[in-house]
């Protein structure tokens, strides 16, 4: 994944297929727009920042797309391949509500300890307030304090102070209110 050129293996496009809830054909569109975008053929963090700005011409894009990006390369190699993009857009898009919160909690879990403590809560929920534009809510510190709480008290089943990744599915797929205080629904662009 990664560096690789812009330049697909065979059976790449009909492997994702199975893989993802996209047709061959979507797929294959998706590669043109992707290689027309990034000829590379991967997206570095300036460019995936960059992108973010566009979708969200009223907001500060650049801490949130941070989180999206490491959510999308999945490798960690510091780039988003087509494979990558594609899986990371599958989840979001078509994915089943658990594909979905799966995407989300990596967005969250920013260390990668399959936890999400209050810290990246407060981090991940400030980011999106940025991005959607709510001035009001992004510079007060109270009102962010009392939305991480409020969702601390709701999915942190054992009062250990961190979310684990079944704690944050079982709640939020169970809670649908969860999804909209996290505000997920808001920050997904779509094509």
């Amino acid at each position: 994944m990664g560096k690789q050129n812009s330049k697909l293996a065979p059976g790449t496009i009909e492997e994702l297929s199975k893989q993802t809830q996209f047709s061959e054909q979507e797929l294959r569109q998706w590669y043109v727009d992707f290689t027309q975008d990034f000829p590379k053929g991967y997206v570095k963090l300036d460019e995936f920042e960059k992108m973010y700005e566009g979708f969200f011409p009223d907001g500060d894009a650049s801490k949130f797309a941070r989180h999206v990006f490491h959510a999308f390369d999945i490798n960690g190699d510091g780039h988003i391949d087509f494979r990558e993009f594609v899986c990371g857009l599958n989840a979001t898009l078509r994915g089943s509500v658990e594909q979905k919160l799966q995407w989300a909690f990596r967005v969250y879990d920013i260390h990668e300890d399959g936890y999400i403590s209050k810290e990246e809560m407060k981090d991940i929920i400030s980011a999106i307030h940025k991005v959607t534009g709510d001035k009001r809510k992004a510079g007060n510190e109270r009102t962010l304090q009392q939305e991480i709480d409020d969702v601390f008290r709701r999915m942190d089943k054992n009062a250990d102070q961190k979310i684990s990744n079944k704690e944050f599915i079982e709640s939020a797929a169970k809670d649908p209110g969860l999804v909209t205080l996290l505000e997920l629904h808001q920050v997904t662009p779509s094509k």
